[in-house]
């Protein structure tokens, strides 16, 4: 056994909480991945629920963790603080590659085939 046996109630409710409603960001974000129809609308739905979902999870492994050991564990803010701010630098590089990829595209097309 790994000791779980012996959490709280209230820390076993509240973990449990937190992991259910991390998991459910997750998936609404998932469902707008597969709902929206430009790679511009698709990508803000999961980079969101995705960051909001690992803050949730990880809280949950604070409560969970800290009351089991009966001391602050605080590694999970480190999962937290490098998630909330990579998440939006990738969102932006991602955009930013699609976004050059569509202006190099429309000046092709603008300028015809070349070479005739």
């Amino acid at each position: 056994m790994n000791g779980i046996e012996h959490l709280p109630p209230w820390a076993a409710a509240l973990t449990a909480l937190l992991v259910f409603a991390g998991a459910v960001v997750t998936l609404v974000g998932s469902l707008g991945l597969l709902r929206f129809g430009t790679f511009y609308e698709r990508v803000h739905a999961p980079t969101l629920g995705t960051t909001l979902g690992t803050v949730f999870v990880a809280a949950a492994s604070i409560v969970c963790f800290s009351v089991l050991q009966s001391r602050p564990v605080l590694h999970e803010i480190l999962i937290i603080g490098l998630g909330v701010v990579t998440t939006p630098i990738a969102l932006t590089v991602l955009v930013g590659a699609a976004r050059f990829r569509d202006t190099a595209e429309q000046s092709a097309q603008a300028h015809g085939p070349e070479g005739d």
